[in-house]
């Protein structure tokens, strides 16, 4: 791993790189951290490796990947130090896990397709669970996930209980009730009622995009990139003109856009 540390290669020369970084000569940073500190990090490189894996560049996730599994390494070597568990008790616990929830793979239970495999995970893990009467099937959502993704695995963990519409055509009709509950709060002017309505349409949108098979954090990542290429693409335009965005007039702006529409 390094020409002058005695540090082998793999995860345990990372284990043992963090030792030394820990240890009584290392880094002051690295010694004061604890679970709760460095789990924010987590969270940051988390999303930063989610956007490389959208850009498709190989170097940019291999170095993400990276920084996600030293932290994940750090925080278990802090447990470890603790005297709670170490990476190997995580480890071998998911292991377990992964063969418990695959009976249709390690055992003899059959499957016909994705929605029986969804099904069978489903029934399993609540099996895991301590669940009792006060305990809601929606308790298993993060409530730290960003908003976008709560919105998705809440509702499919009510599908999943049988909650649910029939048919996308049906969610679809929703999402025009909602707009057009929206549409009124925003003609009275209610503040409040506005922004309820809004989230209406938001979490219905995010039930359409489940039917439809796609996830809806990835189509919005997607809509974002697209429309700041294009917006780039109307910067460029105005900028080898003499002109800037601010300055452009709207009839002009729309010009550019629909241009950009079919050059990028």
């Amino acid at each position: 791993m390094s020409g002058h540390l005695d540090i082998p290669d793999g995860i345990e020369g990372l284990k043992r790189l963090i030792s030394v970084l820990r240890g009584e000569n290392g880094c002051p940073w690295d010694r004061k951290q604890t679970p709760e500190s460095i789990s924010v990090y987590l969270a940051e490189e988390v999303h930063e490796l989610v956007h490389a894996i959208q850009t498709g560049n190989h170097e940019e996730i291999l170095e993400e990947l990276g920084d996600v599994i030293f932290i994940i390494i750090f925080i278990a070597e802090l447990y470890k130090d603790n005297g709670a568990f170490d990476i190997n008790g995580a480890i071998d616990r998911v292991s377990d896990k992964m063969i418990r929830r695959h009976p249709h793979v390690f055992e003899d239970s059959r499957v016909k397709s994705i929605g029986d495999i969804r099904n069978q995970w489903r029934k399993i893990k609540k099996n895991e669970k301590a669940f009792s009467e006060s305990v809601s099937l929606l308790d298993s959502v993060p409530s730290g996930l960003p908003a976008l993704m709560r919105a998705y695995r809440v509702s499919e963990r009510a599908a999943g209980a049988g909650f649910d519409w029939h048919h996308i055509s049906d969610v679809l009709e929703k999402v025009d009730e909602e707009i057009d509950e929206f549409r009124t709060a925003v003609a009275e002017n209610d503040e409040k009622k506005t922004k309820t309505e809004f989230g209406d349409i938001l979490f219905t949108l995010v039930n359409a995009a489940r039917f439809a098979r796609i996830h809806p954090e990835t189509a919005l990542y997607d809509a974002i990139g697209k429309f700041q290429k294009r917006f780039k693409y109307m910067e460029e335009k105005l900028r080898k003109s003499g002109k800037d965005v601010e300055a452009a007039s709207h009839e002009l702006l729309e010009t550019l856009w629909e241009e950009a529409k079919k050059n990028t």
